[in-house]
């Protein structure tokens, strides 16, 4: 979809398209079309609009590109959904980008996705620095989108999963026969997908790869800068990752005992700010979590969920955000009441056992020896160190053990920032 004006980036280039300002030296649109060749694609179908002549002189039938390129003249602007009106009689699965973000992701995985969910439409969906002028996807445990909140939609605490502007869609999925086809203009995700989630079957592909909206100067800066510094390429899931683990309790947030309404989520002075350096860096940014408030009753899934979109709404109230967070819900204790006889077990992932760190490291091809694990605990500390992790331990109090932390240091704050000079 190339056929916006991009007024909020006027600043930068108001003479060409926005898909056809450069990152680097070469337009974003060309960025998208390499990526698609590389992963085997031979015919991309470009929709224009706006200026659309100036992507056409430029790359012409996509010869000199490699790529077999046919174009979808929009004469007035037809919305989001336009270029799939165009498309309605070329039955087949296509992927949908927006043609002015920046992109760098392992396609065939999600395609590999797409098929394996049996989906009708898979959305790429991850966490952003900007959540709160975002659309926000929520899911079920499998991955099925289950509600779909606009940015003008009043949203309390949130889980911080945005869609991105990549779409799968098995054209054969989508009724032509509705009203809505009949406007002049059409709003994909707003008109299309949000009224259907019950009769299609709509996933979301979550992954902390490179997709970045490029839609204001100084996100424009900042993909310009992620370019130079090799983090597009280098967040594409095919290659390998390096991860900063963290603790929860006492490391992000202020420690209250056994934390079980999301009332009581407080971020650590610099948590935040910690954090979106994680971001900001080629570090993702993973949360391991004991919850043995689940086994213990004191806790149910549903609101450990509050407490954890508490968090990601505070962090990302400060333009920071976490990639993933994963939880341990197991106690080995049995014999209390209230308890959940079935989570009362010795696990794999309680720490200081590594299961949590291993499950992240195999999800997102973490290189686990160039990574660390940051807490404020010994279970924190070894969990660390049984994955193979460096280990930094926040607080003064030391142990008896054979293998000490590799750095001490007083917060998440100067944890992030002895990791981040160490890398530098």
């Amino acid at each position: 979809m190339a056929g916006g004006k991009g007024t909020r980036i006027s600043s930068v280039a108001s003479d060409i398209p926005k898909p056809m300002i450069k990152i680097g030296d070469k337009p974003v649109l060309q960025h998208q079309i390499e990526l698609f060749r590389e992963y085997g694609f031979n015919k991309i179908y470009i929709s224009i609009s706006h200026l659309g002549n100036v992507i056409k002189d430029y790359f012409g039938d996509g010869s000199k590109f490699g790529i077999e390129i046919e174009y979808l003249e929009e004469k007035i602007p037809m919305g989001t959904a336009g270029c799939l009106r165009l498309l309605k009689d070329k039955s087949a699965t296509y992927i949908l980008v927006n043609g002015d973000i920046m992109i760098n992701f392992d396609v065939d995985r999600m395609l590999k996705c797409h098929h394996a969910n049996g989906a009708d439409i898979t959305l790429f969906t991850h966490p952003n620095s900007h959540p709160f002028d975002s659309a926000l996807i929520e899911t079920a445990d499998n991955g099925r989108v289950t509600a779909w909140h606009n940015k003008e939609d009043y949203r309390s605490d949130y889980k911080n999963r945005v869609n991105a502007g990549i779409h799968i869609i098995d054209m054969d999925t989508i009724d032509f026969s509705q009203d809505i086809w009949e406007k002049d203009k059409v709003d994909l995700d707003r008109e299309i997908i949000k009224p259907n989630l019950n009769s299609l079957k709509v996933f979301a592909y979550d992954s902390p790869e490179y997709v970045k909206d490029m839609g204001t100067p100084e996100r424009y800066m900042r993909v310009c800068e992620d370019y130079e510094k090799g983090r597009v390429s280098g967040r594409n899931l095919n290659k390998r990752q390096r991860a900063i683990f963290l603790d929860r309790d006492g490391t992000i947030n202020r420690h209250v005992g056994f934390l079980n309404k999301s009332e009581q989520m407080e971020l650590l002075d610099g948590a935040a700010v910690a954090i979106k350096k994680i971001n900001d860096s080629n570090y993702l940014a993973l949360v391991v979590t004991n919850q043995p408030v689940i086994a213990r009753g004191e806790c149910s899934v549903e609101e450990l969920q509050k407490i954890h979109n508490k968090m990601e709404k505070l962090l990302g109230d400060c333009g920071a955000y976490v990639d993933d967070i994963v939880y341990c819900p197991h106690h080995p204790d049995k014999g209390f009441e209230g308890e959940i006889t079935e989570l009362k077990i010795d696990c794999d992932c309680r720490k200081p056992k590594p299961g949590m760190l291993l499950s992240l490291a195999e999800k997102y091809n973490v290189d686990l020896s160039h990574s660390y694990m940051i807490g404020d605990g010994q279970s924190d500390v070894m969990a660390g160190k049984n994955a193979g992790c460096k280990t930094v331990y926040i607080g003064e109090r030391l142990w008896d053990l054979d293998e000490k932390p590799d750095y001490i240091t007083g917060n998440l704050q100067d944890a992030v920032n002895l990791i981040l000079d160490r890398e530098l």
